[in-house]
């Protein structure tokens, strides 16, 4: 497979590029976008097999089940970084090594449901609190010690709504590859 082929399987929608402009449309989208992830997700997973949930969307990427419990573990990261931000000074966030959490046994073996329950919960929970955020909460920041720069949550919030479509684009791909319906 060329380089292009994986690129395109591994960013199906695009590597995330922050917007140039933040204003009340961007961010009430973005926040649209939270908001519907875990339905969208649960729609496109709850029927597929185990075996199909066991298949990786690309060559050497992680599996169906994999991908549902990676969003679980980032965005429960996401609303605890947000409310760090809300709530501190520039905190300094602690990273987690995503690789190595999604090769545990949960990840790999358990049953999607209690993963899709906590997305629902989670993604309530989200768009609640953002939708209730006032503009200068927005400018709020955590620094992110891996990349060495402060994130400011308008930013984090576009990043988020991009890795929802990110993944789930990872899942409607490989099934229009194999035909599931």
């Amino acid at each position: 497979m060329e380089n292009l082929d994986l690129e395109k399987l591994r960013f199906p929608i695009g590597a995330f590029s922050a917007p140039s402009t933040y204003d009340s449309q961007v961010i009430p989208a973005q926040i649209e976008a939270i908001a519907s992830f875990a339905g969208r997700l649960k729609n496109e997973v709850s029927h597929l097999s185990d075996a199909q949930l066991d298949t990786p969307y690309r060559p050497g990427g992680w599996t169906i089940r994999q991908v549902v419990h990676h969003c679980a573990d980032s965005h429960m990261n996401c609303l605890i970084r947000i409310k760090l931000a809300l709530t501190e000074e520039l905190p300094t966030i602690k990273p987690y090594k995503e690789e190595l959490w999604s090769e545990l046994n949960d990840n790999r073996t358990m049953p999607i449901a209690p993963s899709l329950l906590l997305l629902e919960g989670l993604h309530f929970r989200l768009h609640w609190m953002l939708s209730n955020l006032t503009a200068s909460d927005f400018e709020r920041r955590y620094v992110h010690p891996q990349y060495g720069k402060e994130f400011p949550l308008y930013e984090v919030v576009a990043l988020y709504a991009w890795h929802g479509d990110h993944h789930l684009a990872h899942i409607t791909e490989l099934k229009k590859r194999n035909h599931w319906t």
